[in-house]
């Protein structure tokens, strides 16, 4: 397809940040030599292509290398862009052996670089941006699948209260309070009045799975929001957390399973590959697989949850269109996302139909 790019092009790689993206390398450096472990500078700044809510750099020191991620600059809706809660998480299950990067500090003074950040190591692996995993063989293919899961499962399995995460989320049903926070962050940044998304908005709410367990929830839980190993099909770190928090593990599982009812794209969607010739296991293996790893006998109804999904992701990329109108959305892949929002409202009103709106 002419003109279009593919999603290592867009997203691979840093670039020298331009204007608000510039960062004040002698301040960094002076914070650095003061709050991270074996520091040396001096330091250099790039900034991370890919994701676009929590700006994200590369920082090139003659120590090694490390992550730095920043809470965008500009008016920000409340609650989002918590990297203090992504640095907690992260560190936590770093420390009880799970594959989270290693955390070197938080900064919350605001005179350092503009916005709080913090600052972790630089894993070195790869990421999988395509679900179709061009170029690997079969078997390769099944194992990293496998691995997600397990990865997923382990996290799940996670004690909260050992690792201090007991006070990391509030209590009560999680979908009911994610429906909750994802209407509100969708109606503080509503652009035009749209009838499914309403209809949504009612029928959700009333229609909520019970939950019978809490866990760590990671949020945006996916192939390419993690970092494997360059030779083999293991998961090095889990990046992202920044929608993280307790709750119901059927939520990470269900986000994860929405590959199998998205097209790939160049993406992480599989629904409309032969998954069989390429060896990626079937989305009723995976479930067995979860369900054995976590102790489960099976799952609920997932039109509910991946009607759940696509209405969140509606509310994420609302966000995203309402930033790209006042001018905050920090990448020029936030336009092409803004425009992703009814189709996702489509979508979700097709399995909430499914499981009986």
């Amino acid at each position: 397809m002419s003109g279009a790019i593919s999603a290592d092009e867009a997203f691979v790689g840093t670039v020298e940040p331009e204007g608000a993206d510039k960062l004040d390398e002698a301040r960094l450096s002076t914070w650095m030599q003061a709050n991270v472990e074996h520091f040396e500078g001096p330091l250099h700044l790039t900034k991370f292509k890919g994701g676009q809510s929590n700006p994200t750099y590369k920082v090139e020191a003659k120590s090694g290398n490390y992550v730095l991620r920043r809470k965008p600059f500009g008016p920000l809706l409340p609650s989002a862009h918590a990297v203090d809660r992504e640095y907690k998480v992260q560190n936590a299950l770093n420390k009880a052996g799970f594959p989270a990067a290693r955390q070197f500090g938080l900064c919350t003074d605001e005179t350092v670089v503009g916005s709080w950040f913090y600052i972790m190591d630089m894993v070195d692996g790869k990421t999988i941006w395509d679900g179709s995993m061009p170029g690997a063989a079969p078997d390769y293919r099944r194992t990293t699948y496998n691995a997600m899961i397990d990865t997923l499962a382990a996290l799940h399995n996670v004690d909260i209260e050992a690792v201090g995460l007991s006070d990391f989320g509030k209590p009560g049903n999680y979908f009911g309070r994610q429906v909750d926070r994802w209407t509100k962050q969708y109606k503080l940044s509503e652009t035009e009045l749209m009838p499914d998304m309403e209809q949504l908005i009612e029928w959700l709410p009333a229609t909520l799975p019970e939950q019978t367990r809490t866990s760590v929830v990671h949020g945006d839980y996916r192939i390419d929001n993690m970092i494997f190993a360059h030779d083999r099909p293991e998961v090095l770190a889990v990046l992202d957390w920044e929608l993280s928090t307790l709750g119901d593990p059927l939520g990470d599982f269900s986000y994860v399973c929405m590959a199998y009812v998205t097209d790939n794209g160049g993406r992480s969607g599989i629904q409309d590959l032969d998954r069989k010739a390429l060896g990626i296991p079937e989305l009723e293996e995976l479930v067995e697989r979860y369900c054995a790893a976590t102790g489960r006998d099976s799952v609920p109804d997932m039109n509910w949850l991946f009607a759940y999904n696509f209405f969140r992701l509606a509310g994420i990329l609302q966000g995203i269109k309402k930033r790209v109108i006042d001018g905050t959305a920090s990448s020029a892949h936030a336009k092409e996302q803004s425009s992703r929002v009814q189709p996702l409202i489509d979508r979700a009103t097709e399995f909430a139909k499914l499981a009986g709106m």
